[in-house]
C-alpha cells in the first residue's frame, strides 16, 4: 500500500509558478511510475504528467508541455511538479498518482494509489 500526500497547491496570480509536492509512504516509489492528474468542477480527470521509474521518461498533456516539469527524488520518497507561467485554465485540484508498471499511462484508471489533491488556483 501506498499513501500519497499533495502540498504546496494555493492561489497565483496569472504568470506565477508554484511548485506541487508528492509525498510517498508505505512502499518506496522506486518502483512506482508516477503521475500528476488536475481535475476541474463538473469535469473529468485529466492527465497533466507522468514519470516513469524504469527510465525516468516522462510524458506530458499537450497543456503542460513547455511550462509545467515532473520530477521525482527517490531517496526522498517525493515526487514535484513544478508549474511555469500559470494560466487561469489551470486552477484544478492536482492529484498525484502511483502504478507499478514501468510505463506512464495518460488514463485514471490505471492508476493503483491516489492522493488527496491539493487545490490550485490561478486568478487573471
Amino acid at each position: 500500500q501506498v499513501t500519497l500526500v499533495e502540498s504546496g497547491g494555493g492561489l497565483m496570480q496569472s504568470g506565477g509558478s508554484l511548485r506541487l509536492s508528492c509525498a510517498a509512504s508505505g512502499r518506496t516509489i522506486r518502483w512506482y511510475t508516477m503521475a500528476w492528474f488536475r481535475q476541474c468542477a463538473g469535469k473529468e480527470r485529466e492527465f497533466v504528467a507522468g514519470i516513469s521509474w524504469s527510465d525516468g521518461g516522462t510524458d506530458y498533456a499537450d497543456s503542460a508541455k513547455g511550462r509545467f516539469t515532473i520530477s521525482r527524488d527517490n531517496a526522498k520518497n517525493t515526487v514535484y511538479l513544478q508549474m511555469n507561467s500559470l494560466k487561469s485554465e489551470d486552477t484544478a485540484v492536482y492529484f498525484c498518482a502511483a502504478r507499478s508498471s514501468g510505463v506512464v499511462a495518460t488514463v485514471s484508471p490505471a492508476y493503483s494509489f491516489w492522493g488527496q489533491g491539493t487545490q490550485v488556483a490561478v486568478s487573471s
